[in-house]
């Protein structure tokens, strides 16, 4: 990725690709449907502003999360913040720095030559430090606001910094991957190279609790601990090529952020933002850098811990992994502690109290992860990425992208928050029946439809809000498509947990919607009739549970019911029809087969109460002729008296031949020496012939052919010169076929 694009930092939006887990529960096909919404993987389909996602499908009031700051700028690429609660911000494509002071107000501080200020970091002068790219240098910025120059090395790009044990400051680049340590010195900086990684970039830096160097690379992955004296040690191979951010926890294990080539050459997202590109070198080469920082206080419970829960992911799960949060432990052990195929994350940091935060592309989502693996949905920003975190004792700040912002947490929830779900597609206007949930404290829902895949000013307004748990009758208007909202409240002062629920927390889980589609009739699509003589028998069936049917169970909440082809065979004169039917509202449907021979009007009965999709007619029972089919679909088995609908479709027409061609010897047999010349004629009364084969005293057949070469009429000559072997009788016997497969057959005695 970054040997031949220029890396910028921007959001790489992706749509969400988790399957849609809904469990449609019917008493039949054509009966009232539930539409149970009690998955996370639903759930997380749908828009959530001051909710939070469990891991369990629940959802809660969220915590705070208020703008503090606009940068009015595309991107924020890089963050940290000093002892005095300022946080800095680092922002593409104009290269500026932002300086948001503790009260919120913020205003520019420097405006840089360069592009993008990709890396941030406050060293132990209190001075702020930033890199830039392209072209990179690291500017010293001092309190007081003045900044200079401090440091130009030959490389393209300044991805990383960080403040060494020592008070020196580490600089990582790109595109030689070389780490440098540049001291403050009276004179000016004095500046050395720590060591040449042997890597493209070196992404990512953090420092952790003994003082350590760490560093993060692209494209080989790995996560590095460098001593002072330049030597590498590689605490982690990741699978993934990109190890985009680092930041260090409590415990002093080292969260690594790795993102795949996918992710790391991500395309624009549907926020408008573009891929940035300029040469380097032979070739182009992109940037995508994110920093977190992590200020310590004195330890207050944060909001920010996710609760614990059970059993981190494997790595199995990171074989089409699109980024992945990995925990590497002090005593060297490496957890996977979340990943996903379709989300790309771009920020980590850990939370006060265990656990990390990421900041994902994914509608500006912020993940809340436990050590043991278990992910919740923090929160939903209203911007396309969460690019960056500073994290400050029990206080915590998200910087965005597209647009740039500043966010800042707060330890108490949000008074009121709301969650739109999917849309569901009932394929056909319905009538809605209730709602109902399972929830506790001050929970409404509303409801919405329309003939739309998508809600717009077509569909319904927002309906009267139902807070009833038990259930009431959604009075949406009928249409194909319904959505529900969620409006989740936090409890009033001095409420009663009997009157708010346990814990006095607000929450709403398993949320059903019964509705009943409108019955539409059946169609068949096509009809087929195979060749003449080719017959379609039932496939042995898989015996299923007698019982099934009775309970009034779907079958497919048992088991996959297999769906077995029908077996060919031969069999003279069948006539085997096959056709395709569609039932919209997913009925069990029964057909009726009718014929009538082309110069009638009125069909006849053949075949009633057939459940597959197939039938073989006899052809000798209806005698020569010219047919025309009829396949009648009804959805009488799933619908009750009345009710059913019907669908039909005319086949085109079948011919039925089932008299044989003649065939007879024409004039005399001549022989001569070792050969003999006898001629045959072959007549068809109804069809064409189609073929002829020849055999010489009870041998192997073999096809011969018209005096005229092709056989495509009713009546062929066959003027056969055939060697004969040995003297005596002699045995000439021809047979002849028609298109519909009929043989008849004549021989000839010859002595030589």
């Amino acid at each position: 990725m970054l040997n031949n694009t220029f890396r910028l930092r921007f959001v790489s939006l992706l749509p969400l690709l988790c399957l849609f887990v809904c469990v449609a529960s019917t008493a039949r096909a054509g009966g009232p449907v539930v539409w149970e919404t009690n998955s996370r993987e639903e759930l997380l389909r749908g828009e959530a502003r001051g909710v939070s996602v469990t891991d369990t499908g629940a959802l809660m009031l969220a915590p705070r999360f208020a703008q503090l700051f606009d940068t009015e700028q595309a991107y924020v690429w890089s963050t940290a913040a000093d002892e005095r609660g300022n946080v800095y911000l680092g922002t593409g494509h104009d290269g500026r720095i932002f300086r948001v002071a503790a009260d919120g107000k913020g205003a520019l501080l420097y405006d840089a030559a360069e592009l993008d200020v990709t890396a941030l970091v406050v060293g132990r002068d209190g001075a702020l430090y930033a890199g830039t790219s392209p072209d990179g240098k690291v500017y010293r910025i001092g309190t007081d606001g003045r900044a200079a120059e401090y440091f130009d090395p030959p490389d393209k790009y300044i991805w990383s910094l960080a403040v060494l044990a020592d008070g020196a400051l580490a600089v990582g680049t790109g595109d030689t991957g070389k780490l440098y340590r540049v001291r403050a010195a009276a004179a000016k900086p004095e500046e050395s190279l720590l060591i040449d990684v042997n890597e493209t970039h070196v992404i990512s830096l953090a420092v952790d609790k003994q003082g350590q160097l760490i560093a993060g690379t692209d494209p080989g992955g790995l996560v590095l601990r460098v001593s002072p004296e330049g030597k590498a040690f590689a605490l982690f191979d990741s699978p993934l090529r990109e190890l985009h951010a680092l930041s260090i926890a409590a415990d002093n294990s080292i969260y690594a952020l790795a993102l795949s080539d996918a992710a790391s050459r991500g395309s624009a997202p549907s926020g408008g933002a573009t891929t940035v590109t300029t040469s380097a070198g032979s070739g182009a080469v992109s940037g995508t850098v994110v920093t977190s920082s992590v200020v310590e206080e004195g330890g207050q419970p944060s909001p920010f811990a996710a609760a614990q829960q059970p059993a981190a992911r494997s790595r199995n799960e990171l074989a089409n992994a699109r980024s992945a949060v990995f925990r590497i432990l002090p005593d060297g052990g490496t957890d996977v502690l979340w990943s996903s195929s379709s989300v790309t994350a771009f920020a980590v940091a850990p939370a006060p109290q265990g656990g990390v935060l990421i900041g994902t592309s994914d509608k500006g989502r912020i993940y809340a992860v436990t050590d043991d693996g278990r992910d919740t949905l923090l929160l939903q920003s209203t911007e396309d990425q969460i690019s960056s975190f500073v994290v400050r004792g029990r206080e915590a700040f998200a910087a965005s992208s597209n647009q740039g912002k500043l966010f800042r947490f707060a330890a108490e929830p949000v008074a009121e928050g709301t969650y739109e779900s999917p849309v569901r597609d009932a394929k056909v206007v319905a009538s809605w029946g209730r709602i109902w949930w399972r929830g506790t404290g001050a929970v409404e829902l509303q409801t919405r439809t329309g003939n739309t895949e998508r809600p717009d000013m077509t569909w319904s307004e927002w309906s009267a809000p139902y807070r009833d748990p038990a259930g009431a009758a959604v009075t949406s208007p009928r249409a194909r498509f319904i959505q529900w909202r969620a409006v989740l409240r936090a409890p009033a002062s001095g409420a009663s947990a009997t009157a708010t629920g346990a814990g006095g927390e607000t929450r709403i889980e398993d949320v059903s919607v019964a509705y009943l589609p409108r019955n539409v009739a059946p169609e068949i699509l096509s009809i087929t009739t195979l060749p003449t003589g080719v017959a379609l028998l039932p496939a042995i069936q898989i015996q299923t549970d007698p019982n099934l049917e009775a309970s009034g169970l779907d079958a497919s909440l048992i088991g996959p019911v297999p769906q077995v082809p029908a077996r060919r065979a031969f069999q003279r004169g069948a006539v085997a029809l096959q056709w395709q039917a569609e039932d919209r509202n997913g009925d069990t449907l029964e057909y009726a087969v009718y014929y009538r021979a082309q110069s009638e009007t009125a069909f006849h009965l053949l075949k009633e109460k057939l459940r597959d999709n197939f039938h073989t007619v006899d052809g000798a029972a209806l005698g020569d002729g010219r047919y025309i089919f009829k396949v009648v679909a009804t959805d009488a088995p799933e619908n009750s008296v009345g009710a059913a609908l019907y669908g039909e479709r005319i086949s085109e027409p079948v011919e039925v031949d089932n008299t044989a061609p003649t065939v007879r010897a024409s004039g005399e047999a001549t022989v001569s020496g070792e050969r003999v010349r006898v001629g045959f004629v072959v007549e068809d009364a109804r069809g064409r012939v189609r073929r002829a084969d020849v055999s010489v005293d009870g041998g192997a057949w073999r096809a011969v052919f018209p005096e005229d070469g092709i056989a495509d009429s009713p009546r062929e000559t066959f003027a056969l010169d055939l060697p004969l072997t040995g003297a005596g009788e002699h045995t000439i016997s021809l047979r002849g076929f028609d298109a519909s497969g009929n043989v008849g057959s004549a021989r000839v005695l010859v002595r030589r």
